[in-house]
């Protein structure tokens, strides 16, 4: 139990770090708020490593279970009679449980697609949830969704996001991790021995838009205005694109991507002169081009912190495999 526990108080110390500087106006809200918003993608980018990177299921709609999650808890929020965190906590568990609901829906007859034909399901999901919330009145419409109150706070994303860390890790070590594992090294294999290979992906699926659904609640709350565009194709690319940077089936690698990722978007938009400030849109491309021609595994390829990794393998108890997340041994 000492390393567990340790691990623990390290990132309470983390969160008491940050919080007093935030309390103290070291932190001015134009950077807490983007604080905020690197531990909401890390949430996202989380459900969507599940999803591709451990299970190998190739998805293009994850932005429409993050747009599930905002709109849900942000319906919740406003109709709740007085409001109040309990209706905001209310929210999150029914943004989180309606986007792993219409996952389930959906996941039972595409997830029996495979490589690019469930991406391209995924895309055609994605685009017709993005229709939907153009066109339902009653969440806004092409308007937007406004009067949300405020209630995400850095408490919420850091507890939440280490929550999700922990269920996650847990997730991956268990039984069922090894199943999800087997279906992404190779399918046929996995069936052969018996792994149900449907149930599996679609519970991986499942699991991680649920991911999607919570972060898109704390989304809303923090930004208190929502809007159709803020849910479309892009944005299921930009998750995708840290969990690619990250390395597939990493999760250190997806939180490092997803904070450096955040961070280098709105640095550059206080670095750069207003005049070249669109040249943004040039210098992320290039920067993925470098990182995939040095590291086509992406930042941490199969490895992971050592906080995150069970235990040591020890003699006559079989360790992860060389490559495997949680190896600590990279292939390269």
């Amino acid at each position: 139990m000492r390393k567990p526990l340790i691990t623990l108080l390290l990132a309470v110390a983390v969160f008491v770090v940050i919080q007093g500087l935030m309390l103290t106006g070291v932190l001015n809200l134009y950077w807490q708020q983007i604080i905020q918003l690197a531990g909401i993608v890390t949430i996202s980018a989380l459900g969507l490593n599940l999803i591709y990177g451990f299970t190998g299921q190739f998805s293009l709609g994850h932005a429409a279970f993050y747009g599930i999650g905002a709109y849900t808890a942000a319906f919740i929020t406003r109709t709740w009679p007085g409001g109040g965190y309990f209706a905001f906590a209310a929210g999150l568990i029914a943004g989180t449980a309606l986007a792993g609901a219409i996952a389930l829906l959906i996941g039972l007859p595409i997830l029996r697609l495979r490589s690019d034909y469930l991406g391209i399901a995924t895309l055609g999901f994605g685009i017709i949830m993005k229709v939907l919330f153009d066109n339902l009145d009653f969440i806004g419409g092409s308007r937007g969704m406004t009067g949300i109150q405020g209630y995400t706070g850095f408490a919420w994303v850091f507890f939440l996001g280490l929550a999700g860390i922990i269920v996650l890790r847990n997730l991956i070590y268990s039984s069922i991790g090894r199943a999800l594992l087997s279906i992404r090294e190779d399918e046929i294999a996995a069936e052969a021995i018996g792994v149900d290979t449907t149930r599996y992906k679609t519970l991986g699926f499942v699991v991680g838009c649920c991911y999607a659904g919570l972060a898109g609640g704390l989304y809303a709350h923090l930004y208190k205005f929502l809007h159709p565009s803020n849910f479309d194709f892009l944005k299921s690319i930009d998750v995708l694109l840290v969990v690619v940077l990250g390395g597939l089936g990493s999760m250190s690698g997806t939180v490092v991507a997803a904070v450096a990722w955040t961070f280098l978007l709105e640095g550059l938009r206080v670095v750069l002169p207003p005049e070249i400030l669109d040249w943004r849109l040039v210098i992320y491309p290039l920067l993925l081009i470098i990182v995939m021609l040095l590291r086509p595994k992406g930042l941490f390829g199969g490895r992971e912190f050592r906080f995150l990794i069970p235990g040591e393998p020890r003699a006559g108890r079989p360790g992860p495999g060389v490559g495997e997340p949680g190896s600590g041994v990279d292939t390269e």
